[in-house]
């Protein structure tokens, strides 16, 4: 990957360039004793210019020299010979340091995997031995209380994950125009989708603020060791969805899976409830935007199924639309990566909409022209994401 040379003058300036250019961003995600380590080694690897340049594009102030110096604190034995007009450095400590580095990631890991398994195993018990009182009880007020009793439940799981993720400070969220929200209200939230940590993080910022998120599932899911069990408890909503080809074969069975998805819908009409809807359907990918070609920078083109469903269903009781923008600064994030330890910032932008009284009544299915006009809505709404997206990755770059 990298250009390995001894003298100054066997790099030229375009090489350079690119190399610094490329590093810069990864330099400045990293922690003290990280950046140590990389410097020494693109000492080995590289060349003493690409690292000078490299280094006062991240500390501005010091000479590499002056950084090496007063982090080794003597516990590294390596030596730093002169030779032309470069350095060498003989890295046997570096590769020991990295290995170890590795390893405590890892065992952090699997230390922060376990509390998620055993806080969800924790809480599995009684939120299933009570989803199964109130399949069998069939007094409407005996069940409402029990939905009460396992949202108060699941409010409890999200809470203990959350302290988990702030525990390993590995999580910088910021929460943007969450302060009017209320937890007796009934929310639709629309959000974009970047990582599978998204959940998470919506989960961890939005509890006990509003009632307690229920994601659309796809059916399939159901099956997941677990979680499936304790989302069908929790009163999830299992979506089923028909491909082009199935209905092409099967023509009797379109609309189906908006009728199941209705039904799983009108048993939040008697509790406070926040349905949240990924309307891109995916988590968004460059390959993904560019294979559909969607005329957005940083998300996909939304899908207003879900939402016109979710619409029909319940539109009467939202009181709100909150439009929830996700802005992984630094890049989306991996689930491993962030139980391992690694820093993740994630903005929060909460919107808070009318709800359009045209959107409730109608026919997605059926009705063109209602159709057309769902996704023209949220095809603005997208579009002021997107914007917005690009106005918080401009002003961080502006600020580093």
């Amino acid at each position: 990957m990298f250009h390995v040379c001894r003298h100054k003058q066997g790099v030229s300036r375009t090489e350079i360039d690119s190399l610094v250019a490329a590093l810069k961003h990864s330099g400045t995600r990293m922690h003290n004793v990280e950046f140590v380590l990389f410097m020494r080694f693109l000492l080995v690897t590289v060349c003493w210019p690409v690292v000078a340049e490299f280094h006062g594009a991240v500390l501005e102030q010091h000479t590499v020299q002056t950084v090496i110096r007063l982090s080794d604190g003597g516990k590294c034995s390596f030596r730093c010979h002169a030779f032309d007009h470069g350095f060498r450095l003989e890295c046997e400590s570096l590769i020991q340091g990295i290995w170890m580095m590795a390893i405590i990631r890892h065992l952090r890991g699997v230390l922060m995997f376990s509390g998620f398994t055993l806080n969800t195993l924790f809480w599995f018990v009684p939120i299933l031995v009570l989803a199964i009182l109130k399949l069998l009880i069939p007094v409407a007020a005996v069940r409402d209380a029990i939905t009460r009793v396992l949202m108060a439940l699941g409010e409890n799981w999200i809470s203990v994950n959350t302290t988990l993720l702030k525990g390993a400070g590995s999580v910088d969220w910021r929460l943007e125009g969450a302060d009017a929200l209320r937890r007796d209200e009934w929310y639709l939230v629309i959000s974009n989708h970047q990582t599978w940590v998204d959940i998470l993080v919506l989960q961890g910022v939005l509890n006990r603020r509003i009632p307690f998120l229920k994601f659309f599932i796809k059916q399939q899911l159901f099956w997941f060791p677990v979680l499936g069990i304790a989302w069908w408890a929790m009163d999830m909503p299992f979506m089923k969805r028909y491909s082009a080809a199935y209905l092409a074969r099967n023509p009797h069975m379109k609309g189906k899976d908006f009728e199941t998805t209705r039904r799983a819908c009108e048993k939040f009409r008697n509790t406070p409830t926040s349905v949240i809807n990924f309307i891109e359907g995916t988590r968004f990918s460059e390959e993904k935007r560019a294979r559909h070609k969607d005329p957005y920078r940083h998300l996909l083109r939304p899908r207003a199924g879900g939402f016109a469903v979710a619409m029909s269903s319940m539109g009467e009781l939202f009181g709100a639309i909150l439009d929830v923008t996700l802005v992984y600064p630094d890049g989306p994030a991996k689930f491993w990566d962030m139980c391992c330890g690694r820093h993740v910032q994630v903005i929060v932008n909460v919107r808070e909409r009318a709800v359009p009284t045209w959107c409730i009544d109608g026919d997605y299915e059926n009705d063109r022209k209602y159709r057309r006009d769902v996704q023209s809505w949220l095809g603005e709404i997208w579009q002021e994401k997107d914007e917005l997206i690009q106005q918080t990755l401009d002003s961080r770059e502006s600020h580093d």
